[in-house]
């Protein structure tokens, strides 16, 4: 999806009310997230001629949210941001495993002082993934590092949507088991 491809015009629309969610449940705070989610729809629009269509235009928007929540937290630089920013990721059923994903994703994304420990752990999370059945790896690799859609994910790998999650889920379980035994 060249730039031209993207639709600025109807970014509100599609996708005001998913990246506002997205960033309330990891500021914690109603205000806050409605200023990321303004940050990340100007950043966009500053950054639209380097969008290079590799990812769907709301993975990519997430990508740059993801960014301001953590900058955020930095700025704000409290130990409450910095632990809300490594723990608050498995708070509930629906968003089990993200903090998983954030680290897999954006391994160098810490402070400095944090940089050995978030090397380790990220070299163990790939360790713990070639464990995984190879369709499990390959399913959560797309979708979390690479941050393909679901559709694309079930369209290279003819599976339903249902069973990608599936994959994903056991994934999650697995890593996070694998991980509690290896570097935890």
């Amino acid at each position: 999806m060249p730039v031209n491809h993207l639709n600025p015009n109807m970014w509100v629309d599609n996708y005001a009310d998913y990246l506002f969610n997205y960033a309330v449940s990891r500021v914690n705070d109603t205000e806050i997230a409605k200023d990321l989610v303004q940050e990340t729809f100007m950043a966009g629009l500053n950054s639209a001629k380097n969008y290079k269509g590799d990812a769907a235009e709301r993975t990519w928007l997430i990508a740059i949210l993801k960014r301001k929540v953590i900058d955020h937290y930095r700025k704000i630089n409290s130990k409450k941001g910095k632990a809300e920013v490594k723990v608050n990721f498995v708070a509930n059923d629906e968003q089990e495993g993200d903090w998983l994903e954030e680290k897999v994703a954006d391994l160098f994304s810490l402070s400095g002082d944090d940089a050995m420990e978030n090397e380790e752990l990220g070299v163990a999370i790939y360790n713990c993934l070639s464990k995984l059945p190879k369709k499990q790896s390959d399913v959560f690799r797309m979708k979390t590092i690479q941050g393909m859609a679901t559709e694309d994910i079930c369209n290279e790998l003819g599976i339903n949507p249902s069973n990608l999650w599936v994959m994903i889920h056991r994934a999650r379980t697995s890593l996070m088991g694998c991980l509690n035994q290896n570097w935890f």
